[in-house]
């Protein structure tokens, strides 16, 4: 309907086939949105998505893209916004988390996660840039609690989170005023089955880390991707003068 705030208009999700993105890809689209997921491996659970996105009564599109490579954040951008004819919201979801004792981290370790995490914002939002100001849309990336504060056993992955907070900044002073620039930074957040959780306590079962986590929380619960979705629509729907902002979506677990 008219009255939905993203009605008329069109996103692109990478990693949208599954679990936060996925919760973030049909929160778009239950808000008016045509919406585009990208995925690498997980065809199966992107047509899926795509189908659910369909049945809320709007476009959808599943496009395989690497978002390490130059070449296919380009021609995925491209397909998107061919297909639909505007960008108006890219949110950088697609990611990979890692563990390793620091003093053992390997080389290719540190360059998996990175590459990914922060190379692959930084590419499909290069490539979405003149898109995103033909129609003063505006970007949303996934980031990490763990970006704000130091997991020991996580060195590679919470670096590339802060690298990822910072350069949200950056595009947020490079990309003002047509396009704003936020993030949102998810904390310990549990999935189906329960006690699953993302990212995991090495040291821990899932269900001990659920529970030890959930009461370290103030809000006395994990999170859940819907909690991450309706942050990313606060950013994608609430005013564009919000910009440069880390948004951590924790129950207050990062207050100590």
């Amino acid at each position: 309907m008219p009255t939905q705030p993203l009605y008329g208009k069109s996103a692109l999700v990478t990693g949208g086939a599954k679990r936060i993105g996925r919760a973030i890809a049909l929160a778009l689209a239950k808000a008016g949105a045509d919406v585009a997921i990208t995925y690498r491996t997980s065809h199966q659970e992107a047509a899926l998505t795509a189908s659910e996105i369909e049945a809320l009564g709007y476009r959808a599109m599943a496009v395989e893209c690497d978002v390490r490579s130059e070449p296919s954040a380009r021609q995925a951008v491209a397909a998107v916004a061919a297909q639909f004819g505007r960008l108006d919201l890219l949110v950088n979801n697609a990611a990979v988390f890692d563990s390793a004792a620091l003093e053992q981290l390997s080389l290719e370790q540190w360059d998996t996660v990175f590459e990914t995490n922060t190379r692959g914002p930084f590419l499909v939002a290069r490539e979405a840039i003149h898109h995103l100001r033909a129609s003063h849309g505006r970007i949303v990336n996934i980031g990490s609690l763990g970006g704000i504060h130091a997991w020991a056993g996580h060195a590679h992955y919470c670096a590339s989170k802060a690298a990822l907070h910072m350069l949200t900044q950056a595009m947020a002073k490079a990309f003002a005023p047509a396009v704003s620039v936020n993030c949102v930074a998810p904390g310990w957040i549990e999935f189906e089955p329960p006690g699953w959780i993302e990212p995991i306590d090495v040291d821990k079962s899932p269900s001990d880390a659920a529970r030890r986590f959930a009461a370290r929380t103030p809000m006395q619960r994990n999170g859940t991707a819907e909690d991450v979705a309706q942050a990313v629509l606060f950013f994608a729907t609430g005013p564009s003068f919000v910009t440069g902002q880390i948004l951590a979506v924790d129950g207050g677990l990062g207050l100590g």
